[in-house]
Formats: structure tokens, sequence, C-alpha cells
């Protein structure tokens, strides 16, 4: 009888890790079209969602435990212009602590001549003090001339990553 309770609890545990593992891998499948009408996979940006463009299906299947009321609120409010409007209004539905979870699945488009500080951040591996030296060699006449001076800050992955992350310029 011991075995038995033991093996029975040993199966438990792994099918609960196993469970607990997928649950926290988003699976959406959906591309995003980017400024140069090239069609980038979630998977090339991080798997984050472009808040401006993702369709109610990609956020439901990205973010885990997201609701129809929940893409309501995100379509909404578009289009976001920066990574604080979004936590603005989207704060007004949920906590802090839920706003930053979800900024785990998604990305306001950064304007590489007008965001802010706290969009620029989003581009992976890029912290306040650098996100401010961007800025302040505006106004660049091209992204080029944007990805150029993000290039001294940021690896080579990072960097086409980051690519991803600028809209319309």
């Amino acid at each position: 009888m011991k075995r038995k309770t033991v093996f029975v609890l040993l199966v438990w545990l792994c099918l609960a890790a196993l469970a607990a593992c997928s649950a926290a891998i988003p699976t959406s499948t959906a591309s995003t079209t980017t400024n140069d009408n090239s069609v980038v996979s979630p998977s090339t940006n991080d798997g984050k969602l472009n808040l401006n463009t993702a369709s109610g299906d990609e956020f439901l299947t990205a973010i885990p435990g997201f609701g129809n009321r929940m893409v309501r609120e995100f379509q909404e409010y578009r289009p976001y212009i920066s990574i604080q409007q979004f936590r603005q209004e989207i704060g007004k539905y949920v906590d802090d602590a839920q706003v930053a979870e979800y900024e785990q699945y998604v990305y306001v488009p950064i304007s590489i001549n007008d965001s802010d500080s706290e969009t620029v951040q989003q581009i992976p591996g890029l912290d306040a003090t650098e996100a401010e030296t961007l800025m302040s060699g505006r106004p660049y006449a091209t992204t080029e001339d944007f990805i150029t001076n993000l290039s001294r800050y940021i690896s080579a992955d990072e960097l086409e990553l980051a690519r991803s992350y600028l809209g319309d310029n």
C-alpha cells in the first residue's frame, strides 16, 4: 500500500510540474507586420504583441488568464503612444502588479524621435541612462541612424530584436 501511495504521489507531482511549465509559456502563433511590411513572428519579438495592431484573439492566446473584457479595454485606448499611457489607462481596471504582468506580453511601438524614456526602455538590454542618452541625440534623420546609436548599448541579438519594437518612423 505504501508503494502505491508513493507512486500515485510522484505521478501527481510530475503532472502538476508539467502543467505549471506549459502554462508559463506563451503559445501565440500570430504575426505582426513591421513598418517595412515584412512579417515578424512574435518569437522574433521576444514573444510580445504590438498593442496597436494585435487582434483580440492574439491577446487571448498570448496572455494567460486574459478575458474578453480586457481585450476591449486594451483596444479601446488605441493608438497607444507610450507605455506610460498604457499603464495609466489599464491601471483603471487592474492593479499595478497586473499591469506589470501584462507588460511581459505586450509593447508600445517606439517612435525614435517622439517616445518617452519609459517607452524607449522597452528595448531589451537598454537601461534608463542609455535611453536618455539616445533621446538626447534626437532628432534622428532615419531609423538606421537611431539603430547605429543604439548599437553602442546593446548586443547584436538585442539590436535585431529592437528593430521589431520600432513603429513607423
